[in-house]
């Protein structure tokens, strides 16, 4: 391993141990704001947020060890299978059932907050990927950008329900969320077959 190597591998562990820590506060503070309020999609966000929680220690066994590069991005994929079905179902749920979810003003914060500081996030994990060659590490920058995404697209639901009323705005932003969940983890998975052939995409 060249110094460069090695200096990417440091800062790449610097960044998941700060993604297994904001992530957990951002899991508790959407879990317990979505069971406070109702709301599915605050917590579908928590629990994504629980997702990569586990895939920052994938990423941290994979930075000492390469050979947990396919494992890793096995986890990581079908995690994001079943956050995805588990969301389809209570949104639909909901807009059947009518459920409205209650105002949160924690929920509104975490994901006003996340939405600033995961694009940063993803930028400095797709250096520390192209300088180690790591298809792994380049799926889990991709969770950092996915993570902004559903941010954007929970605080767009929450902040229409709570001004406007929308009762519908949250359900339907997290089925919103759906495809995006199911794209990464078919992606993640397809990264874990094209890694048994020694390329990287």
């Amino acid at each position: 391993m060249t110094p460069d190597q090695q200096q990417s591998v440091a800062r790449g562990r610097q960044l998941q141990y700060f993604t297994v820590f904001y992530n957990c506060l951002e899991a508790s503070v959407a879990l317990i704001a979505g069971t406070a309020s109702g709301s599915i999609s605050l917590l579908g966000f928590g629990l994504d947020s629980l997702i990569e929680v586990t895939s920052g220690g994938a990423m941290l066994l994979r930075l000492r060890d390469a050979t947990f590069e396919r494992a890793a991005l096995r986890i990581t994929g079908w995690c994001f299978i079943l956050l995805a079905t588990y969301i389809a179902l209570d949104s639909a749920t909901m807009l059947w059932n009518h459920a409205e979810a209650a105002h949160s003003t924690a929920g509104i914060v975490v994901a006003a907050a996340s939405v600033i500081v995961m694009p940063l996030l993803a930028r400095a994990k797709r250096k520390v990927a192209a300088n180690l060659a790591s298809n792994a590490m380049r799926v889990d920058s991709r969770q950092a950008d996915f993570c902004a995404y559903l941010s954007a697209i929970l605080l767009a639901g929450l902040a229409l329900n709570a001004a406007l009323g929308w009762w519908w705005a949250d359900p339907a932003a997290a089925l919103a969320m759906v495809p995006i969940i199911a794209r990464e983890g078919i992606n993640a998975l397809k990264g874990q077959q094209c890694s048994d052939c020694g390329c990287h995409t």
